[in-house]
């Protein structure tokens, strides 16, 4: 068993040893979870959360790697929790982003993370807000959450961050998959990618006219920009960083930014309460409860509505 006050505030020095192993707890399912977000949570709420989306092939992790350089010539420490599918035999992340973003791997100002959705749909981990709360909690100015790349069901990432990024390339056919996605609903940012290419100024035009289409925005309200980049190059990426600040700033002097997090913080409460709920009832199976509603069910006496009633009552009593 860990030490988890000596974890944390190892983490809060900065030990990358320390945060990995915050994150991994986090990741089993430690039984050590429950003392551990309990000693993060006077510790979070300072961290400004950026998810990136797109479909695969845009840069999403080269975008992502130009963001760190970008604040970490700010001087801001920045977490990086970079979302990949996970491999069917070990359930562990199958691309590993730390590979692509080595140049910051020696930064001791830069914490980077691998992460595998084992099965969980959205784009994200299941342990995606938990994580965040680690980096958060560790002193990141700034933590980047990159999702699978996954296309039409990774949209979850907007319920996650404070600004959602979404990134699109020309020639990729990204502005129908745009409007099949809903991404043009989630967007607080969008990018277009590798503009050094053939029809790059013509997906931008697409996507604002699509965004135009959609919009039915009040006086005051804000209008995602669309900015374009050579991520590999580092051109146009401290145009998006500005972007951000921009969307930050907006946020906060309208109230969005606390209600973002509220919301946030609502739902994780819910998943938690609803996963607890979900083990209960996988341990009922073979158990008399579940079975005699069953009769019951058969035999006309209930309804399959009000037996889960009773079930969730039963349940929640103990």
């Amino acid at each position: 068993m860990q030490d988890v006050s000596t974890l944390v505030a190892r983490a809060r020095e900065g030990a990358p040893r320390a945060v990995a192993r915050l994150i991994s707890l986090v990741e089993g399912a430690s039984p050590q979870l429950r003392e551990v977000m309990a000693a993060l949570a006077p510790l979070t709420g300072n961290a400004y959360v950026v998810g990136l989306t797109g479909s695969p092939g845009v840069g999403k992790s080269t975008s992502t790697s130009a963001l760190v350089s970008a604040y970490r010539r700010q001087g801001k420490r920045v977490g990086v929790l970079a979302v990949d599918p996970s491999s069917p035999f070990s359930g562990g992340a199958l691309l590993g982003d730390r590979v692509r973003m080595s140049e910051h791997a020696s930064d001791p100002g830069v914490y980077i993370r691998s992460m595998a959705t084992r099965g969980h749909l959205g784009g994200l981990a299941w342990s995606a807000p938990q994580a965040i709360r680690v980096l958060d909690a560790a002193g990141c100015d700034v933590v980047l959450v990159e999702t699978v790349g996954v296309g039409q069901s990774e949209v979850e990432i907007a319920s996650q961050a404070d600004t959602s990024v979404v990134l699109l390339a020309p020639g990729m056919g990204d502005g129908i998959q745009a409007a099949k996605a809903g991404i043009l609903e989630i967007g607080d940012v969008y990018v277009v990618n590798k503009a050094d290419r053939d029809g790059a100024d013509a997906t931008a035009r697409e996507l604002n006219h699509m965004l135009s289409l959609g919009e039915s925005r009040a006086p005051g309200d804000w209008r995602p920009p669309i900015v374009k980049t050579v991520a590999s190059r580092g051109e146009g990426v401290d145009e998006v960083v500005e972007a951000l600040e921009k969307h930050r700033a907006w946020m906060e002097e309208h109230g969005v930014l606390a209600e973002r997090r509220l919301a946030r913080a609502a739902r994780e409460v819910e998943t938690i309460a609803v996963t607890t709920l979900r083990e209960r009832i996988g341990d009922l199976h073979g158990d008399r409860r579940l079975g005699t509603l069953a009769e019951r069910i058969i035999g006309g006496e209930l309804d399959p509505y009000r037996a889960a009633d009773e079930l969730v009552a039963g349940l929640t009593r103990g």
